[in-house]
């Protein structure tokens, strides 16, 4: 796991080994079963999270009790809400571990001693704050303008291993359909030997 975060840090950053890991041996790595819940809907949430293996689901659920998956974190992904800037600072989405995962917490009330004592950490979180950003807008620019079969087609080509990861009632979630329409698309995708 720690080799994991080195090469992440080494290509994000100009830090020292020596500095590498100095911030490993202060940042908290846990283990989480499948099922566990980071966030809850409704919380304020006072950390955040980095994935080094494992699946975690973003969901929230409406005024009727439906489910609408937003998002999976897989790998090499951050887990952070931004919503400092409101009033309500609750979340509005769940995070739970569709996988046995391992994760890195981050303290959102120690962020700012973890920056000032090493500044490059700020500089990769924007980094990394900023890639997140563009992907979440360039997938929903996406989304909006595909039918459902393109959605999964692009799936397929951008993250292929969520197919055999994720239960798929949350992946027709995820992707804007029923769970019988995506059975529909994957047959017919089957048949035309796609």
């Amino acid at each position: 796991m720690r080799n994991i975060l080195l090469d992440y840090m080494s290509r994000l950053t100009s830090l020292s080994i020596e500095q590498q890991e100095a911030i490993l041996n202060e940042i908290q790595i846990e283990e989480f079963n499948k099922g566990s819940v980071l966030i809850q809907q409704g919380d304020i949430p006072t950390k955040c999270f980095f994935v080094i293996r494992g699946c975690v689901r973003q969901y929230s659920i409406d005024m009727s009790g439906r489910e609408f998956t937003s998002n999976f974190y897989t790998e090499e992904q951050a887990i952070a809400l931004f919503n400092h800037h409101k009033i309500n600072k609750a979340s509005e989405c769940t995070f739970v571990c569709v996988e046995n995962s391992v994760l890195v917490i981050g303290d959102l009330l120690t962020e700012q001693d973890m920056y000032s004592k090493y500044t490059q950490l700020e500089s990769m979180t924007r980094q990394m704050i900023e890639q997140s950003f563009s992907e979440v807008q360039e997938n929903f620019a996406a989304f909006i303008a595909s039918s459902p079969e393109e959605r999964f087609k692009s799936l397929l080509v951008k993250r292929p291993t969520l197919i055999d990861r994720v239960p798929q009632h949350q992946l027709a979630s995820y992707l804007g359909m029923t769970p019988e329409s995506l059975s529909r698309i994957k047959k017919r995708m089957d048949q035309d030997g796609e």
